[in-house]
């Protein structure tokens, strides 16, 4: 698929197999994500593939809108290193551009994927934290839980011409 209908049609995908994906797929979600731009080319992302169904579990019961990650299979948690890059702003939207073409990159293989954010929900920062012992300086921003898809879904076209402002608003 090209890459104007690769993000015209993701969309969320929430219902999974619980068949892996293959670790080529993995590979490319993972090279997407280091390709995403970044602040002054700090490259502050961190990534922790997740694929221990025990730990995937210990995820579930704590991130209340995660409740899919186990059947997913895969969790690729996206941290940001705070020594790499200071500036909280800069940090997280260097790391949500990873996450973007993650998702992006498993919809054009055919997967279904959805991003569950970690950051700034403190309860889910600490909880990430303890169990995936992250060192001080690596604060967890989002999830990517990916897998095979049970069906997908049809996107919704999001344009409103109202919230577009030329020049001023």
């Amino acid at each position: 698929m090209n890459i104007i209908e690769g993000i015209m049609t993701r969309t969320s995908i929430r219902k999974f197999t619980g068949e892996l994906i293959d670790e080529k797929q993995l590979d490319i979600i993972l090279r997407a994500g280091f390709q995403a731009p970044t602040a002054h080319n700090f490259q502050p992302w961190e990534f922790v593939v997740v694929q221990d169904r025990d730990i995937l579990q210990e995820i579930k019961d704590f991130h209340k809108y995660a409740k899919m990650i186990v059947d997913a299979g895969t969790a690729i948690i996206v941290c940001g290193d705070t020594d790499k890059q200071n500036r909280r702003g800069f940090l997280v939207s260097d790391t949500s551009a990873a996450i973007q073409n993650m998702l992006l990159a498993a919809h054009g293989l055919g997967l279904g994927a959805v991003w569950c954010g970690i950051y700034d929900r403190e309860e889910f920062v600490e909880n990430t934290k303890r169990v995936l012992k992250l060192p001080e300086n690596i604060l967890p921003i989002g999830i990517v839980v990916v897998g095979n898809k049970v069906e997908g879904r049809t996107p919704t076209d999001r344009y409103d011409e109202e919230k577009i402002h030329y020049n001023r608003w």
